[in-house]
């Protein structure tokens, strides 16, 4: 995710940041977002680079731009990709929420939501305001946290897709020295989307655990691989 910055000439891989359609668009932060460093972070070192007008770069695409909107878009009618009125968002199988219960608490809050006791959570997302979360990550993460589409299972209206989530630990993390290393963390999403592609319900399934305590440790990395990834990172995963 990005900080809020001026306005730029655009963004390769997002949508509805820029022009005339956004002229009136309410922006959280007061200007809409620059992803330029996270684009550096996500262009050295994504795995797959899809030809534009692929499946897989239109998934891509859709979800940079429904994570933006999510994110620094305040109106629910400035949201392009999100079918406002059926919105609604399940993280590992949970009670799903509704696209106000989501934009109130928050993109990290919600995804990291999980049943463990309070004394057990790295990150108490029950503790946490939406600008808190976002300060704690971005703090953790200063070059961004980046996501690629890996593979996409099928389209629309229905699209199933792998993702990998990653950026580098260069600040603290609730009280935690930075370590440097990649944190990332591999999921399945689902997102269901009407006749315009606009999403209706997201579906997110990985495995959040290992992602957290990436944060207190560095994980263990084969050698000159730079690498403190969290293993496949999703339930459904490793079992294929």
């Amino acid at each position: 995710m990005a900080a809020a910055a001026e306005v730029g000439a655009g963004d390769k891989y997002r949508s509805f940041i820029h022009g005339e359609s956004e002229k009136d668009t309410v922006w959280r932060y007061g200007a809409p977002p620059n992803y330029d460093v996270v684009n550096k972070l996500f262009e050295a070192e994504r795995t797959r680079v899809w030809p534009e007008g692929s499946l897989e770069e239109k998934v891509q695409r859709l979800l940079k731009t429904w994570e933006m909107e999510l994110v620094h878009k305040v109106r629910p009618e400035d949201q392009k990709t999100v079918n406002s009125e059926k919105y609604s968002a399940s993280n590992n199988g949970m009670k799903a929420l509704s696209r106000a219960e989501v934009m109130a608490i928050g993109g990290y809050n919600h995804f990291l939501r999980t049943k463990l006791p309070p004394e057990h959570r790295i990150f108490d997302p029950d503790q946490e305001t939406l600008d808190s979360a976002m300060a704690t990550f971005l703090t953790a993460f200063p070059r961004g946290f980046a996501i690629e589409v890996l593979d996409v299972y099928s389209g629309p209206p229905k699209i199933a897709f792998k993702f990998r989530h990653w950026g580098y630990m260069e600040g603290p993390f609730k009280g935690h020295p930075p370590h440097g290393q990649r944190v990332e963390f591999i999921g399945v999403c689902i997102f269901h989307v009407d006749e315009e592609m606009k999403v209706e319900k997201s579906e997110y399934f990985y495995e959040r655990g290992n992602f957290l305590a990436s944060f207190l440790s560095p994980p263990d990395a084969a050698p000159g691989s730079g690498s403190a990834g969290s293993g496949s990172g999703c339930p459904v995963m490793r079992w294929n």
